[in-house]
C-alpha cells in the first residue's frame, strides 16, 4: 500500500525561512512542497495553479498581510489545510487567524520535530496549535460553560465536526439535510462565542477534557 503524499505550500516572505521549512518537510516522504510564495498575492496566484493539501502560511509579511491573506484564500473557496506559522504568540493574533478560518498556529521557534509532527497531523485533518496557542484557546471559552446552551443536535453535531467530517459527511451520519448541519452549525458557533468550527473543535476537545 502506497502512503499518500501531500502536497505543500510555503508561504513566508524570508527566503531563508522558506529554505528551512523546506527542507525540513523534504527529510518526510510524506510531504511534497509544490510552491512557494514570497507575498500573500504570490501565494493567491499560486494555491489557484497548484491546487496544495497544505499551506503553511507566515502572519507578518510586507504587502499583504497573513491574515488578509487567509481571508482571501477562504474567499476564493481554497479548501486546504492553513496552518500559521509565525513568531508571533500574541491573544489577538491567535483569534483573529482562527475566526478567519486558521486550521492550526504553531510558532515558529517549536522543535523541528514537534513541528513536522504538527504539520503531519494537520494534513490528516486535525486543528494543530502551540502549547501557549492552545491554552489561549482553552481559556477563551472558560467565562461559563458554554455547552449547557447547546441542544442535544447540536452536540450532535459538534461532535461530527470535531471528527473532522465535512458538512455532507455529518449530514449523511445523522441522517439530516446539509441544510439543517449548516444551521446547527451557525447556531452552535454563536452559543460558543466563537467563528470558525476549528475554534469550536478545541473548545469541544477541552471541554472533553474537563
Amino acid at each position: 500500500m502506497v502512503n499518500q503524499t501531500h502536497t505543500v505550500m510555503i508561504v513566508d516572505d524570508h527566503p531563508l525561512m522558506r529554505r528551512g521549512i523546506k527542507q525540513l518537510l523534504e527529510l518526510d516522504p510524506a510531504f511534497s512542497v509544490v510552491a512557494e510564495a514570497s507575498s500573500g498575492s504570490e501565494a493567491l496566484a499560486l494555491a489557484a495553479r497548484t491546487a496544495p493539501d497544505v499551506i503553511l502560511l507566515d502572519l507578518n509579511m510586507r504587502g499583504l498581510s497573513g491574515l488578509d491573506t487567509l481571508k482571501a484564500l477562504r474567499s476564493d473557496g481554497v479548501t486546504a489545510r492553513i496552518v500559521v506559522l509565525t513568531v508571533s504568540d500574541a491573544r489577538s493574533d491567535v483569534y483573529a487567524l482562527i475566526d478567519a478560518g486558521a486550521d492550526g498556529y504553531l510558532l515558529k521557534d517549536s522543535e523541528p520535530e514537534a513541528l513536522l509532527s504538527a504539520i503531519h497531523e494537520a494534513a490528516g485533518g486535525s486543528a494543530v496549535f502551540s502549547e501557549g496557542v492552545a491554552e489561549y484557546l482553552a481559556s477563551r471559552g472558560e467565562q461559563a460553560d458554554p455547552f449547557a446552551a447547546l441542544t442535544e443536535r447540536e452536540r450532535d453535531v459538534l461532535q461530527e465536526v470535531a471528527r473532522g467530517m465535512s458538512n455532507k459527511q455529518v449530514a449523511a451520519q445523522l441522517a439530516i439535510s446539509e441544510e439543517t448541519v449548516k444551521v446547527h452549525i451557525r447556531n452552535l458557533l454563536r452559543k460558543l462565542d466563537v467563528r470558525s468550527r476549528v475554534a469550536a473543535t478545541v473548545l469541544y476537545l477541552e471541554h472533553k477534557k474537563q
